[in-house]
């Protein structure tokens, strides 16, 4: 555990610049999806190919979180995020520059190492400037970088790939990430490590079953939400019957949806945190199975993605969980929540894509998704009787 940080900017800022980093990731994560049609046309590959490009990310994500998390268990938070942040814009950089498949898969690789390391340690620092109770607040402003983006930055990079080339919402995503750097060089406390700290105390999460379960609760439970996303917009061609012009809306309402839960839920979760994880993913578990129902009008479909959206909040949740769980294992425990997130980002569009592909249909991923989340919540279930259980034995 690092010493306690003294911010010499107001928490606000401090909140902001590290939201940014936020936005610059939660870009690229969800906009990537959306511009696979176009860099697969520039790079002369057909889509299913392309797609591979996400997965590679996402690949990237799952195994730069832990190994940056414990290979810079002695630096300084601020340094790290700085040269966390430095290197996810020169990889998206190379990414708007890749002249072909083969480099674009190894770019995209290259980009995901950063992002579960900044996420994690940013929840860090941002709950580290708060008082405890206010931790999962801080948490949730950290994250309303993410699902602002979803609302801005993935339209965005949408509109720049449709408009002035595909390239363009990678390089967007790169000056982001510029802009990151010198915000949070400029905002971010100085900080010093605690005495001890290395990686071989960070890898002693590992040994924690409440750290374990909190994990499968994010790579499981959010499977759902990721299994409907990366196939609305196949959804709404060929279910909905709509034209292409309003896939970029149903984007946009999916973002508002999570941008309120992480402006609402934390002030809950701040209260009990544990049963607001349940109660997102019962929701969760409800909105995805009205899925199918909802796909043929357009309008009961954006009422149903926003609510899918809202149940995002769960991150928040299950990153101050870590926080609680952790012991003096933080960095890791962070980190690996966000390599788990991109466990659920890979799991759910597979699973979806198996009912699909069996001829089920393209609304049975609400079933798939709704499937998932009750797995999240059966595994919530067991982490609160195991605490209850840990209570009672230390009350004795």
């Amino acid at each position: 555990m690092h010493a306690p940080l003294r911010p010499t900017a107001p928490v606000g800022l401090v909140h902001f610049a590290l939201a940014m980093g936020g936005f610059a990731i939660g870009t690229t994560e969800f906009a990537t999806m959306s511009l696979v049609p176009y860099f697969s046309a520039g790079l002369h590959i057909d889509e299913p190919t392309a797609g591979h490009a996400i997965s590679a990310y996402a690949l990237g994500v799952v195994v730069g979180a832990p190994l940056l998390a414990v290979a810079s268990a002695k630096l300084p938070r601020r340094t790290l995020l700085i040269l966390l942040m430095t290197a996810f814009a020169l990889f998206n950089g190379l990414s708007a520059l890749a002249p072909s498949y083969h480099w674009m898969l190894l770019f995209r690789f290259l980009s995901g190492l950063p992002h579960g390391a900044y996420f994690g340690i940013a929840a860090l620092v941002a709950a580290s400037l708060v008082p405890v109770d206010r931790r999962s607040q801080a948490v949730g402003r950290v994250l309303l970088g993410l699902t602002i983006a979803t609302v801005i930055g993935v339209p965005l990079a949408n509109w720049l790939g449709q408009a002035v080339g595909w390239r363009w919402g990678f390089a967007v995503v790169a000056v982001l990430a510029l802009l990151t750097v010198a915000l949070v060089a400029a905002f971010a406390p100085h900080d010093r490590p605690q005495a001890g700290a290395s990686p071989l105390r960070e890898l002693g999460a590992l040994a924690n079953g409440q750290v374990w379960l909190t994990l499968g609760i994010s790579a499981i439970g959010f499977g759902g939400l990721f299994c409907v996303y990366t196939y609305v917009a196949s959804t709404l061609l060929e279910v909905t019957g709509t034209p292409a012009t309003t896939i970029p809306i149903i984007l946009a309402v999916f973002g508002v949806g999570m941008t309120a839960g992480n402006l609402i839920v934390p002030r809950f979760a701040d209260r009990a945190l544990m049963p607001t994880g349940a109660v997102l993913l019962l929701g969760s578990a409800v909105s995805l199975a009205l899925y199918p129902f909802a796909a043929p009008h357009f309008w009961s479909i954006c009422l149903d993605v926003f609510a899918i959206g809202f149940t995002g909040a769960l991150g928040a949740v299950l990153q101050t969980r870590l926080m609680d769980v952790a012991g003096d294992a933080q960095a890791l425990a962070a980190a690996l929540n966000h390599s788990a997130f991109n466990t659920a980002n890979a799991l759910g569009p597979w699973l979806g894509g198996i009912a699909i592909a069996a001829g089920y249909g393209w609304t049975s991923t609400g079933w798939v998704g709704s499937l998932l989340a009750l797995g999240g919540l059966a595994l919530c279930v067991v982490a609160m009787l195991s605490d209850r259980r840990g209570a009672k034995r230390s009350t004795r």
